[in-house]
């Protein structure tokens, strides 16, 4: 159980870490024309980033952590903290998925969003993040 609890820290650190650089990165993206240097330049860096390392660390993140609860017993009783995490977990998973959405739409030089968005949509990781830990570590109980 230590090994898979290890190994779903490693990945959720990886995957964090790309959830907080992506939008920062598209911030930049959206404020360079379409086309330019600069531009063409950013559709590689997401690509990459959100390729080689965010959707491996996602998946790995949810595997090792489904793992580590299995062989902690965590389903037999699913305490209210877990579905809590869980639920933080989704969130992070669906600005994933979004993000990787408009990876691909700026990759085709298609703008929907401005600089402005990627900006609040950044602190979003943050607030999941901080609720994520504070179920795993303190485990509050709930009633």
């Amino acid at each position: 159980m230590l090994w898979f609890k290890a190994l779903h820290l490693i990945a959720a650190f990886a995957w964090m870490a790309g959830l907080f650089y992506l939008p920062r990165l598209l911030v930049y993206h959206a404020q360079e024309t379409a086309g330019s240097a600069g531009s063409e330049l950013f559709k590689v860096m997401e690509r990459r980033l959100l390729r080689a390392i965010m959707a491996p660390a996602g998946i790995a993140t949810w595997v090792f952590g489904v793992l580590t609860a299995w062989e902690g017993g965590y389903f037999s009783d699913f305490p209210v903290w877990l579905v809590v995490k869980l639920l933080g977990l989704a969130g992070l998973t669906i600005v994933h998925l979004w993000l990787a959405q408009v990876v691909t739409e700026m990759a085709a030089d298609h703008r929907r969003y401005t600089h402005r968005l990627f900006r609040m949509v950044n602190e979003i990781p943050t607030v999941l993040l901080i609720a994520i830990v504070i179920m795993a570590v303190l485990r509050p109980e709930f009633w």
